[in-house]
């Protein structure tokens, strides 16, 4: 997969079975063009099918830099422009869904996502990290929703799943409205990351790979359930939420997993999963 790639690294971590490496690699800043958004999507899709990975890591390549966001050289639709300001709406209405949907291949990928990031995250790199399930920040990440500053509202994730991660509106709206940056510290407690690491990009990355590492021995399947139910619930009803719960649990506790596991529980050994079946698509 990774030789096929251009500025995405994808690499499986050796001391860790099922879990992959997915690394940001465009110099000098690892600022996004369509090319690399597009890549970055593909390569979260195909993760997605593949039962083998248990969960991803992503990072950056670059020791100094998450990423400095869209690159501003290569907008590419929007330069586009119609004398009729209806017809130049539609194509560029399609090419921001599909933006979208590339970022958020990392939220409906099947695998947990666990994000370690160090240094500046800016702009889009603020929508791919809340389009992940985990967030981890070295002490001297920085984060900026930048899009104000050039004359836009933030449209690829962040104004839509932001709010429901940090959950305190006047802190979103501040951090939105102002376009200013803001530490690691300051990211933990409003809820953004879950951690704040010491060191930079190595230590972080330890760290993120120690967590993903618990989690590749747990049950792919409930791990998978677990991903999707939390999707479901934070877009749905208290109500509909556990409706929804209900059928899908009247499938998946049927799995070997359930067995296995309390099997497992019974006779104090860890337990062995077998992986999910790839989709061959």
């Amino acid at each position: 997969m990774a030789a096929t790639n251009k500025y995405i690294i994808v690499s499986n971590v050796q001391d860790a079975e099922g879990i992959v490496l997915v690394q940001l690699a465009r110099p000098p800043v690892n600022a996004f063009h369509q090319p690399m958004w597009e890549e970055l999507g593909a390569t979260f899709d195909r993760l997605s099918r593949d039962g083998q990975v248990k969960a991803i890591v992503l990072s950056s390549s670059n020791p100094k830099i998450w990423t400095a966001g869209l690159d501003l050289t290569a907008t590419g639709a929007l330069g586009v422009r119609d004398e009729d300001p209806a017809r130049t709406s539609i194509p560029l209405r399609d090419h921001i869904i599909h933006f979208q949907d590339c970022i958020t291949a990392i939220e409906r990928c099947r695998q947990p996502v666990l994000a370690a990031v160090h240094g500046a995250a800016i702009g889009l790199g603020v929508d791919i990290l809340c389009a992940c399930d985990i967030r981890f920040a070295s002490e001297n990440a920085t984060f900026s929703v930048k899009e104000v500053d050039v004359g836009m509202a933030a449209d690829i994730g962040t104004l839509s799943r932001f709010p429901k991660i940090v959950g305190n509106q006047s802190a979103v709206k501040e951090l939105i409205f102002t376009g200013r940056t803001f530490g690691a510290k300051e990211a933990k407690e409003v809820g953004f990351v879950s951690r704040v690491v010491d060191g930079g990009m190595e230590e972080v990355l330890a760290a993120t790979l120690q967590v993903a590492r618990i989690i590749s021995t747990k049950s792919p399947i409930a791990i998978m359930g677990s991903k999707h139910l939390l999707a479901h619930a934070r877009d749905n009803t208290v109500g509909n939420s556990l409706e929804y719960t209900a059928t899908w649990n009247s499938l998946m506790l049927q799995s070997n997993d359930t067995t296995d596991a309390f099997a497992a529980f019974k006779s104090k050994n860890l337990p062995i999963f077998k992986p999910i079946p790839s989709s061959k698509l």
